[in-house]
């Protein structure tokens, strides 16, 4: 499994990486300014979107079913399974995207009234919504056939996909001359890249003689479970959704630039949640309901606990960094052309109040494995109900003193608050432990976060002030001196702590 992990681990950060370079032209071409809150606004409701009805849901409801029916009846079963599901998800995206392409103004007024007093930035929205929320239908496709591939255990070409969002919108944007604006060039990048994603996937799926095909839509008693975890699992990833809406919807009444600051942190609030956690949930999920399946709880847990456990290792050294240098960090990744040292402060205090929940936001799908595995969809939404109203709450409260920090911030809090009910949950119901040696680790890895913390805290001024005379490159060689010297503090802290058989004990494990 830890295989597994590493091979999803490292494409997603390949796609990170790209991401950031893909970021980095976004932020020097379009800035901060009106023009790329369009380009945001349009990129983030096909994303919304497609979070509530094909990634999220569809992955919790459609990877345990799968896996369930091609153990326990083989694969002739599952492949009409599939293509049943597909045939539903084809036809549903199909009509949500011609409504939405019927009706983009009245969305984007719905979900961005504050651009409704700038007409021009809401025009703008509108026209490049209507370019990219095809991509949405796409990256469904995209959805499916990645959750058939990986309930064959087969991940690396669903984690690869992303690669080619950023490639291609790389590519439009180095044309951006030849479009109307450089937000054209961006949403242009956005469709082609659908069109590539769902044409790698579905070869590699087709190799794999699993490609799905259209069929009548039968409700027999596989599709009907379906459903029955699929409804729960639409209201969880809506939760979710929604409270990233009101990020939108509230952002948009803020001055010219909170949206961009709100997406350049999350942007960076990213690289962790997708390399470690999106990573782990993924290769975990199958993983459990496969043993579950066959009456392995005891392995099931096992692989739980070590999911978390290198999902600790990884992520508490991002949480100290985003801590203590976040201003840094926006500094030495966009500050260059139209992105400017007020909008790397701003993106930088964002995403600090971030940081405070990114150790949850990675564990958080390791956590409700625990449910899921078991077909069980409905109780993670019970603690992201409570969630969310948590949150919004808390985003009302704060946006008027705190800007799009409050934003950030509420997120953080809502999301402490579903990782603790999901654990009291499981607890309760005896299907989560921890035990003694993820607990001992957990201690450990803690002390050597504090220690890279420490280290931080105290380089970081002298760090800057002897890169001063470097000019350009000055904010990049301060970064690359401070993670050479975390990268030491941690690792010794880590070596120290657990000894040299740790790795060897962990890979066993």
């Amino acid at each position: 499994m830890l295989k597994r992990i590493m091979t999803v681990g490292g494409l997603t950060l390949v796609s990170r990486v790209t991401g950031f370079l893909r970021d980095i032209m976004l932020a020097a071409i379009l800035g901060a300014g009106p023009a790329a809150d369009a380009f945001f606004i349009a990129l983030r409701l096909p994303n919304h979107f497609r979070a509530i009805f094909a990634e999220g849901a569809f992955n919790a409801a459609f990877i345990p079913a799968y896996a369930r029916i091609r153990g326990e009846r083989g694969g002739a079963p599952a492949r009409l399974f599939a293509d049943r599901v597909f045939t539903m998800l084809f036809a549903t995206e199909a009509l949500l995207l011609a409504v939405a392409l019927l009706f983009t103004p009245q969305v984007i007024a719905l979900l961005a009234p504050g651009f409704s007093a700038d007409p021009e930035r809401f025009a703008l929205a509108v026209e490049l919504t209507r370019i990219t929320f095809p991509y949405l239908l796409l990256v469904t496709l995209v959805t499916l056939y990645g959750g058939i591939l990986n309930a064959l255990q087969r991940f690396a070409s669903p984690a690869a996909a992303p690669i080619l969002l950023n490639l291609s919108m790389m590519a439009t944007l180095a044309l951006a001359a030849f479009f109307p604006t450089a937000g054209h060039a961006a949403a242009w990048g956005v469709f082609i890249a659908g069109c590539l994603e769902a044409l790698m996937v579905a070869a590699d799926l087709g190799r794999h003689e699993a490609l799905p095909r259209f069929r009548t839509l039968r409700l027999d008693d596989d599709v009907r479970r379906f459903f029955r975890a699929l409804g729960p699992a639409v209201l969880g990833s809506a939760g979710t959704q929604i409270a990233l809406f009101a990020d939108t919807i509230i952002a948009s009444f803020l001055a010219a630039g909170a949206v961009s600051a709100l997406y350049y942190a999350d942007r960076i609030n990213q690289l962790p949640i997708g390399v470690i956690g999106i990573a782990v949930g993924t290769v975990l999920l199958p993983e459990m309901a496969r043993r579950i399946a066959v009456g392995d709880e005891r392995g099931a847990r096992r692989a739980q606990d070590r999911s978390i456990e290198l999902a600790l290792l990884l992520s508490i050294p991002c949480v100290a960094a985003f801590g203590i240098v976040p201003d840094l960090i926006m500094l030495a990744l966009f500050s260059r052309g139209a992105f400017t040292a007020a909008d790397a402060s701003a993106a930088g205090a964002t995403l600090a109040a971030y940081a405070i929940g990114l150790l949850p936001f990675v564990l958080l799908r390791a956590v409700s494995a625990s449910f899921l595995a078991r077909g069980d969809t409905a109780t993670p939404v019970k603690a992201l109900a409570v969630a969310v109203v948590i949150n919004i709450a808390l985003k009302i409260l704060l946006m008027d003193r705190y800007a799009q920090v409050g934003l950030a911030f509420a997120t953080s809090i809502g999301v402490w608050v579903n990782f603790i009910l999901l654990v009291w949950f499981a607890r309760r119901r005896g299907l989560i432990a921890f035990d003694d040696r993820l607990r001992s680790s957990g201690m450990k890895l803690a002390l050597g976060g504090l220690a890279l913390a420490a280290a931080l805290l105290a380089a970081a001024g002298p760090v800057m002030r002897q890169c001063e005379d470097l000019g350009a490159v000055r904010f990049v060689a301060a970064l690359g001196i401070l993670g050479i010297l975390g990268a030491a503090i941690y690792g010794g802290a880590v070596a120290i702590l657990f000894g040299r058989s740790w790795l060897r004990d962990f890979r066993a494990g």
